[in-house]
């Protein structure tokens, strides 16, 4: 029912007259282009890693498969099939209702701390974020890039304000401002929002770098290298 709704709005108009918003055709072409060439470097890089990994998460849990695929939404409301390295339970998306009293943020994202349906081999997979790993082939494919807006659930954007459908005027994310900050899950919805617009408004390729590396950075410190 949500996704029907999400794509009854796919050609709806985002209202950006509050915002100083324009569309950068020039660094939008860079933009793929480099997403394009470095994915595909990644992929062939990371095929070896990717099937081991497969494996352990496997022999982990076996009663659902290594790769965890989520309908999310992208650039003009488009919903596309994102992958990650699966980190829950088989049966995570059924027990969700079960722990909304629980949810640690506001707005209408789902985050807690402790939560009971990560798998062992999951929780090292989130601490050091090789769970998202997977979205490189989403890069790849054009439905995301290395930096951008992280994309939001249906049923998030289906709660969204005018405001913050702003991020839905550029490709999501693998990394952003959001996901550089320590402690982001501390970090209020309204806050996140305005990092996402923040970037939306100044994005170049000189701060698509800087979030890269500053992404490495963050990751390596995070785990102690």
């Amino acid at each position: 029912m949500v996704t029907e709704k999400i794509q009854e709005h796919q050609n709806t108009e985002v209202d950006v007259s509050d915002f100083e918003y324009k569309p950068k055709v020039a660094f939008d072409i860079v933009k793929r282009i480099f997403d394009f060439f470095v994915s595909f470097i990644c992929i062939i890089l990371l095929a070896i890693p990717f099937a081991i990994i497969s494996l352990i998460i496997v022999i982990d849990d076996r009663k659902a498969g290594p790769i965890f695929v989520q309908k999310r939404v992208g650039k003009n409301g488009k919903l596309f099939k994102m992958y990650k390295f699966r980190t829950m339970c088989a049966d995570a998306e059924k027990k969700l209702a079960e722990l909304q009293a629980m949810n640690e943020m506001d707005g209408p994202v789902f985050k807690i701390e402790n939560d009971p349906r990560i798998t062992k081999i999951g929780k090292f997979l989130r601490a050091s974020n090789i769970d998202e790993l997977p979205q490189i082939l989403n890069i790849f494919l054009g439905d995301m890039s290395f930096v951008g807006p992280r994309p939001a659930l249906p049923r998030e954007v289906e709660q969204y304000r005018p405001s913050d459908k702003l991020r839905q005027l550029v490709v999501p994310g693998l990394t952003c401002y959001w996901q550089v900050v320590k402690n982001r899950n501390s970090v209020s919805f309204d806050e996140w929002m305005e990092l996402d617009r923040k970037y939306i408004m100044e994005r170049n390729v000189w701060i698509d770098i800087k979030l890269i590396f500053k992404t490495f950075f963050f990751l390596f410190k995070k785990s102690g290298c």
